[in-house]
């Protein structure tokens, strides 16, 4: 810990001298000049457009990027100069000979586009892929080919600071335990695998992502590693206009979709409707050494796993947006969800004694076939008070997610064909019903200062009926072992309040929430009852100092909750594999998180940099375990089956049983977790043909804490058995991502990523590479769109762990949740070009400002 502390002390000085070293340009004696860009034909602000002062012998002094609203602040010395603006596929425009004595305000510089450069060289001038807020970094995702014709899964691996495993599970700078939103809201089935929900929502209904790695108190206190906020499209522009997408792909991957719009002065109407049919073959690999309790082998048992995801998807949504007069506007809307898909499942088990001697194998094949229905109703109304941020807004939403999962399943022994080890079938059916009510009130003092306040109330309903049945004698009979009733009633009711305010170049934001959490977790047909409750203040605290216009220091500071849900609670699980199981931990407690986090924001002209230093202190944190579970699979091998005729026993005679112990992974309470990093991130526009951005994390991951369990092994007798979970590991992430402009106006775009080994308290995740490319042209004056997108190009990309528990077992896996995919896609835009995109987006922007804190 001593080492631990001076690292996070080092680079705290680091960054700080790193800032000021940059000083205030102009030093003490400088006069600040400001002014304004727009675009000629829609008087919309232009967004980094470059802003250069030089003495008339052509020398740069200073220089500036605008804001989101156009305008820019540059300090220089007293004196004479040229200003020049520029911005790509734009006219340069100079004021020349400009005197400057004292504080300077310029106007407003109307810039108009260069025909003759969008003709011939640029189509449209892209906008930047992140604006950098107080709070939030906000990826626009409108722009990114490479997930064209994918899902919400593709969008957020795209993502600086995420990552997506082999399982789809979401991690923010590493860490999973983070809340995945859409549209602000908790995406549902609450109780089901989020995972799944990504991959249903193709990536085309995608407008941006907000990625909140240190929440203010306005936003829910779930997710002790950050929010990531999905926000998803909708039409804003005046008269009729939309998309049409549809794409084609190998391994199978057929959707079509569309988005629609008419905008008129009194109000919005939108909607999105979509199918698609997707193949995601996936494969998986354990080969398991097990041992006796002074680490001699026993046998060895290799597992292999084939299963193609078949997945049929309808999605659609529509709504109304009125504008009740120019300070009122209320929007209803409906959007829907169902899918069915099938699972076969093909398992192996090739069996080896302690000498490696091969002695059987063991198929057991897995039919699995899911439906899943959603459906959400939203409202919303926002009152405007007056032009400068005054307003109260009032969100409310139903939903009902319906999942019904079954499965039959064949256990036999290969080369013994009257030998079959077991018939059985699973049904799991989730029901879930959530409210959602929400008020937001924001109040501008002054010109710059803010206060905040408001509510949330979210009461959700989670039922999971889950039966397991054995085939006996030509009846189904119940497997007490993998059935039971989960009920989850979650009641959270939260007051909120901040005040922020700008002071010259500082700018503060302290907030305060309240959260009231009255949780069930109840096994019905145990009589196991759980009632959690409790409440808790989460504050939050942000700073920033503005050295110059695009030179910035940020410090923060949140507290965050992270509550069990779905899986991680459920006792029962998927029986695909029965000697390598998971099983939810119904008794599981939150977790609670403080996090810190240290930023520094530069720009120069093409280039931006975005680095921070973060720090998170979790107390019961949650551990996944793998231990052994005093269960053992026998299957008879060879011989000759006599059954009595009385009891149905089955005896084998001159024939050999073989005993595999079955393994259990469960989620549990670990009293503590570090976790320190650093991050940086690079945008860099070299030139107008090529654009680059990468993402490096490096972070420090310790835990405390052990685990005690109780099991009884095969004679019987009860064994305690306790694993030291005190670990420090190190790890880190890089990915970068290049696009070009080749010849013939076609964009190609490639990315690589590499995540490097990480050890763990029971062995070691190895490092994967991985790489995705898309080649995309435009057509038919520039409406249209053709791409043509491989994801995972060397299908590398696989989840790879190595395990050692002394006394139980040694493994290896690997886990390809989908195989290499290449997919084909086409859009087509309805009364709106991409250069019509362009400027929709700086108008959302315009209009969506008051929903930032003082614009970042």
């Amino acid at each position: 810990m001593k080492n631990f502390r001076t690292s996070v002390l080092l680079l705290f000085l680091f960054s700080t001298v790193i800032a000021f070293a940059q000083g205030r340009p102009g030093g003490s004696n400088g006069v600040k000049v400001t002014g304004k860009v727009i675009e000629q034909d829609t008087k919309l602000p232009l967004e980094f457009a470059t802003v250069t002062i030089q003495t008339p012998d052509n020398v740069t002094v200073n220089g500036a990027l605008t804001d989101a609203k156009g305008e820019y602040t540059v300090t220089v010395p007293p004196g004479t100069y040229n200003i020049k603006f520029d911005f790509i596929s734009f006219k340069s425009a100079v004021i020349s000979g400009k005197e400057i004595i004292a504080e300077t305000n310029l106007g407003t510089m109307v810039m108009a586009p260069d025909a003759t450069l969008l003709k011939d060289v640029e189509i449209t001038a892209e906008r930047s892929t992140v604006d950098i807020k107080l709070d939030k970094r906000v990826y626009n995702i409108g722009n990114d080919m490479m997930v064209k014709g994918g899902s919400v899964s593709d969008v957020l691996d795209n993502v600086p600071s995420l990552s997506v495993d082999a399982e789809g599970n979401v991690a923010l700078r590493g860490n999973q335990s983070v809340t995945i939103l859409i549209d602000g809201r908790p995406s549902t089935l609450a109780g089901s695998n989020v995972a799944d929900v990504l991959r249903l929502l193709p990536a085309d209904s995608v407008d941006k992502v907000e990625v909140i790695t240190n929440p203010s108190a306005r936003y829910d206190a779930e997710g002790g590693g950050g929010i990531v906020n999905i926000i998803l499209k909708k039409g804003s522009a005046n008269g009729f206009n939309g998309s049409f997408v549809a794409n084609t792909g190998t391994p199978a991957n057929h959707g079509i979709s569309t988005n629609l719009n008419y905008r008129s002065n009194t109000y919005n109407v939108f909607s999105s409707l979509g199918y698609n049919y997707r193949n995601s073959p996936g494969n998986s690999k354990t080969n398991t050494e097990y041992l006796d309790d002074n680490n001699n082998t026993t046998n060895f048992v290799n597992e292999r796993r084939n299963n193609d995801r078949l997945q049929r998807a309808f999605n659609g949504s529509f709504g109304i947006e009125w504008f009740l007069d120019k300070t009122l506007t209320w929007t209803n809307s409906i959007s829907g969800r169902r899918s069915s898909g099938d699972n076969p499942t093909d398992t192996y088990y090739h069996n080896f004694d302690a000498d490696h001697v091969f002695q059987n194998t063991r198929y057991r094949y897995n039919l699995e076939n899911d439906k899943d229905t959603n459906f959400r109703y939203s409202t919303n109304l926002v009152k405007k008070f007056d032009d400068k941020g005054h307003e109260l807004k009032i969100d409310a939403s139903v939903s009902k997610s319906i999942d019904d999962e079954n499965s039959v399943i064949n256990d036999i022994t290969l080369g013994s064909p009257d030998v079959v080890n077991s018939n059985e079938r699973t049904k799991n059916y989730q029901n879930e019903d959530r409210g959602l009510i929400q008020a937001d009130y924001v109040l501008p003092l002054g010109k710059d200062s803010r206060f905040e306040a408001g509510y949330r109330g979210s009461f959700t309903t989670l039922e999971t009926d889950a039966k397991a049945e054995i085939l006996e004698d030509g009846t189904w009979v119940n497997n007490g072992d993998y059935t039971n009733f989960l009920q989850y009633k979650e009641k959270v009711n939260a007051l909120y309040s901040q005040f922020g305010s700008k002071m010259g170049s500082f700018s503060y934001l302290f907030g305060l929430r309240w959260e009231d959490s009255n949780i069930d977790v109840n096994l019905i047909n145990l009589n196991d009852y759980h009632n959690k409750r409790y409440n808790n203040f989460f504050p939050s605290a942000f700073f920033s100092y503005e050295f110059a216009q695009g030179n910035s220091l940020s410090l923060s500071y949140s507290r965050r909750i992270n509550r069990p849900r779905g899986r991680f609670l459920s006792p029962f699980s998927g029986l695909e594999s029965n000697i390598n199981v998971f099983r939810g931990n119904p008794d599981l407690n939150p977790s609670y998180t403080n996090a810190f986090d240290l930023g520094y924001l530069r720009k120069w002209g093409q280039l931006t940099l975005s680095t921070s230093a973060y720090l998170n202190i979790t107390d019961d944190t949650f551990q996944f375990v793998r231990r052994a579970s005093g269960d053992f699979i026998v299957h008879a091998v060879g011989g000759t089956d006599i059954v009595d005729p009385v009891t149905g026993e089955v005896t084998v005679v001159d024939g050999q049983d073989t005993r595999t112990p079955v393994i259990l992974t469960t989620p549990i309470n670990l009293s503590k977790e570090y976790r320190f990093g650093f991050e940086f991130n690079i945008n860099y526009n070299p030139f107008k043909w090529w654009r680059v951005n990468s993402n490096f994390n490096f972070y420090r991951y310790e835990s405390k804490g052990d685990y005690t369990f109780v099991y009884q092994n095969e004679e019987g007798v009860t064994i305690t058995d306790f694993q030291n979970f005190n670990r420090t590991a190190y790890s880190w992430t890089t990915r970068i991502n290049s696009k070009i402009t080749l010849p013939g106006k076609i964009d190609w775009q490639l990315n690589g990523q590499y995540d490097a080994p990480q050890n763990n308290a029971q062995g070691r995740r190895v490092g994967v590479a991985s790489a995705n490319t898309v080649l995309s042209k435009d057509l038919l004056k520039d409406k249209a769109t053709i791409a043509l997108n491989v994801q995972d190009i060397f299908n590398s990309r696989k989840m790879k762990n190595d395990t050692y528990v002394p006394g139980e077992l040694r493994s290896y896996s690997e886990m390809q949740w989908r195989q290499r995919q290449v997919t084909l896609s086409f859009t087509y835009r309805f009364n709106m070009t991409k250069s019509d995109r362009q400027k929709e987006n700086q108008q959302k922007q315009q209009d969506g400002g008051g929903d930032d804190y003082m614009g970042g």
